[in-house]
C-alpha cells in the first residue's frame, strides 16, 4: 500500500471561507467513490494554530504506485487540482506502508 499525504497552505490574504476554496473543498470531497483506487480517504483543515502549519490536509492510500498514478491522472482528481492552483500550494508526501 501507498500513502499519499497532501498539506495544503492557503495563499496570502486567502481565507476558508473564499467561494474558490469552499469549491475546491467539495471537488476533492467529491473524490471518494469516484475513483476506484481510493482504498482510504480523509482530508479536513487544520486545527493547530502554529505558525509553520498548513490550512488544509489529505490523507489517502493506493494499492500501489500505478494505482496512485492512475488516481493522480483521473480528471475528477485533475480537475480538483487545476481548482487550488488558483489560490493555495501543496507539499507531497508518499510512502510505501
Amino acid at each position: 500500500m501507498i500513502r499519499h499525504l497532501v498539506l495544503f497552505k492557503l495563499n496570502e490574504g486567502v481565507e476558508r471561507d473564499d467561494p474558490r476554496v469552499v469549491k475546491g473543498v467539495e471537488a476533492f470531497r467529491g473524490l471518494e467513490g469516484a475513483i476506484p483506487e481510493i482504498r482510504f480517504w480523509e482530508l479536513g483543515w487544520n486545527v493547530s494554530d502554529r505558525p509553520i502549519a498548513h490550512d488544509f490536509a489529505i490523507n489517502s492510500a493506493f494499492d500501489d504506485a500505478d494505482a496512485l498514478r492512475r488516481y493522480v491522472e483521473h480528471p475528477d482528481h485533475q480537475a480538483g487540482v487545476a481548482l487550488w492552483r488558483e489560490f493555495a500550494t501543496w507539499v507531497i508526501a508518499d510512502y510505501d506502508f
